[in-house]
């Protein structure tokens, strides 16, 4: 399964999104690794383990001093200056009220840590080991001596066991990423066994590294005034963490500034060396791409992931890029996969039939968006693993058609007899064919063309005709969909396009009123558990759930417990493969385009090491200030002030 990070700095996020290229920057969801014992067979052992693997062994042995993709003498300090979107109002990542500071994940610690030159393997942070059964039915975690919160007071086990239990109580998204997880107890000074409501599912001891510990001692205690924190509610208390940052001020809804804490318990840690080397990392809030990425001309931030074509093609031209001191570079991808699309929300009965659904693919032409709009950079993307080897391709053969055999009559027929591609539009010949293509399967659907109110129009044997809206967040996608919407009138559909704000958008997505939205899907090299999320039943109907299309099949269920409980990569390739593919035919989405490169533009006033490890850019975790023009932010050896908030200038402009 993909790695997930809870709280992804703004960079970070952007970073996953940027191997689907868009016109906007799109939220993903990252995801994460899987789980095998690093130096243990496949079937598990009760062994003690420094590090966790899906792909066999982990890479580094339990002696080894740091990751060799990084300058264990990186200098510390200077500051890096980051952009995020919208605003934010609370510092609580517990509950799925408000909007969470940017980079509040750089303050907590995790139980373990990723290799960026692995596909997922996973080494100890707070916890130095771990272990499980060869069934699977449970792991354990044994913290490290020296884990301190940044008042020195010790991570403990109660911590860790008080953390899942509010995350799981307080938040959909915990409740259903650790949903089986049934318990967890302390079985040792330092040690804490979680225990699983189903066996052999290789992923959750790894999903539990994973977990965001909180201080116990600090939420349940009492702030300045006297008053009782409340975990339940929203905060903008700057709350206390075991991370290599801590908050060192900011402005509610502007800009956050994080300052690195120079006795931080983990920093010689061999996952931590050449890590967490700027003295400051501070975020800037915009409400607006375009006024974004002006800022960054004007050296208002010092790196921008770029999503946008036209802007990587048109909008750099700028002195500061032309004599040097702006560096635009490209990143190849080889750690995931992804989907993005222009998302159904099947819920609504207009897209219950899949002839619908598959009329919508065959009007949309990719071929005159990627000239006319994307500067022939992007390719259609034709499986939900796009550009890895668990993307299906051909027919189905072997252990995938012994797999997809298991759900035969209820999955669609072509699954067995016709290798998915998109429909191919580019001329007018081309559109026309598939224009009529579209039209036949609207009318075997049960719509047609019909005269209503003086105009011509689709509607059904009711005479209601077919509306639909695009929601969108920001105006940059705004063009694509106006060139789909004309070939969507032309099927005699209502098309309308409604741009609303971030929090707007979120809710109206939260609470499934929507026609049709751009959506993404990353997907890492281990798929697993987090497919329940995406595709699973029990999550279409969950506030909050990544599956915002609504997808209640049995058999899509069946495949993805095929993919969770694979017991090989190649039961695992197979798997996929038929999951891919049946959810390729079912038409659940309109794919949209990608690229196997991430493009990036920064200010050059950093280095990082050569090469970059294979599966992350690492920016700016093992980055590194080169010059005075870094800023100042230094490491100080006495402790920080207590962090404060900026007052909130009323006159000042709106980023």
């Amino acid at each position: 399964m993909p790695f997930f990070r809870p709280l992804l700095t703004a960079l970070a996020a952007l970073c996953l999104a940027a191997s689907a290229p868009a016109l906007a920057q799109e939220t993903t969801t990252p995801a994460a690794p899987s789980s095998q014992a690093g130096g243990a067979k496949a079937k598990g052992s009760d062994a003690w383990h420094h590090g966790l693997s899906l792909f066999g062994d982990v890479k580094y042995p339990a002696d080894f001093k740091h990751y060799d993709y990084v300058n264990p003498d990186a200098p510390k300090g200077g500051r890096v200056r980051l952009s995020a979107f919208g605003g934010f109002d609370t510092f609580n990542l517990a509950i799925p009220r408000g909007e969470v500071a940017a980079g509040l994940n750089l303050i907590y610690d995790t139980l373990m840590s990723p290799s960026l030159d692995e596909p997922s393997s996973e080494y100890g942070l707070l916890a130095e080991s771990v272990r499980y059964p060869a069934d699977i039915s449970s792991a354990t975690y044994r913290l490290r001596p020296q884990a301190r919160w940044h008042d020195g007071q010790p991570v403990t086990a109660d911590d860790v066991i008080w953390s899942l239990d509010v995350l799981k109580k307080n938040s959909p998204f915990y409740a259903a990423y650790f949903r089986n997880v049934t318990s967890a107890e302390k079985t040792g000074e330092r040690e804490v066994t979680f225990h699983f409501d189903e066996k052999g599912n290789r992923e959750l001891p790894q999903i539990l590294g994973q977990l965001i510990v909180l201080p116990r001692h600090w939420w349940t205690g009492k702030d300045e005034k006297g008053n009782p924190r409340d975990i339940t509610k929203t905060t903008l208390e700057p709350p206390l963490g075991s991370g290599a940052y801590r908050i060192k001020s900011f402005t509610p809804g502007r800009s956050i500034v994080y300052e690195r804490v120079a006795d931080y318990w983990g920093r010689d840690l061999p996952v931590n060396v050449g890590t967490s080397n700027f003295g400051e990392i501070s975020y800037d809030y915009y409400r607006d791409f375009a006024v974004a990425l002006e800022a960054f001309k004007a050296d208002q931030y010092d790196f921008r992931v770029e999503n946008s074509a036209k802007n990587w093609a048109t909008a750099y031209n700028f002195p500061a890029r032309d004599d040097g001191r702006v560096a635009l570079e490209t990143y190849p991808t080889h750690d995931s996969g992804i989907m993005q699309a222009f998302a159904f929300n099947i819920r609504r009965p207009k897209f219950q039939d899949v002839r619908v659904r598959r009329a919508f693919n065959l009007a949309m032409n990719f071929e005159e968006m990627n000239r006319t709009f994307f500067y022939g950079q992007y390719a259609r993307i034709g499986s939900y693993f796009q550009n890895t080897e668990l993307a299906s391709s051909g027919l189905p053969q072997g252990r995938e058609l012994e797999i997809l055999d298991s759900v035969k009559g209820q999955v669609p027929p072509e699954v067995f007899t016709a290798p998915y591609r998109n429909p191919v539009n580019g001329d007018n010949q081309a559109v026309r064919a598939n224009l009529r293509a579209a039209m036949k399967l609207l009318n075997e659907a049960g719509w047609s063309v019909q005269e209503i109110g003086g105009r011509r129009v689709l509607a059904n044997k009711d005479g209601k005709p077919f509306t639909v809206e695009f929601l969108l967040d920001q105006p940059t996608f705004e063009r694509v969909v106006l060139l789909y919407k004309q070939a969507l009138e032309r099927l005699g559909m209502t098309v309308t396009l409604r741009t609303v704000d971030t929090a707007q958008y979120e809710n109206r997505v939260n609470d499934r009123d929507f026609d049709i939205v751009v959506a993404s899907w990353p997907e890492s090299l281990s798929p697993g558990n987090e497919q329940r999320e995406f595709w699973g039943s029990a999550s279409a109907d969950r506030e909050g759930s990544r599956n915002l299309v609504g997808i209640k099949d049995p058999a899509v269920d069946k495949l993805i417990d095929q993919v969770i409980f694979a017991k090989s990569r190649d039961d695992l390739l197979a798997a996929t493969h038929a999951l891919d593919r049946v959810l390729l035919w079912n038409a659940y989405v309109v794919p949209q385009w990608t690229s196997t490169s991430l493009r990036y533009a920064y200010w050059k006033r950093f280095d990082h090491p050569s090469p970059l490890p294979r599966y992350s850019l690492g920016f700016p975790d093992i980055w590194w200030a080169s010059s005075a023009r870094a800023g100042a932010g230094s490491d100080a050896d006495a402790p920080a002030p207590a962090p404060k908030a900026t007052p909130d200038a009323k006159t000042a402009p709106t980023p």
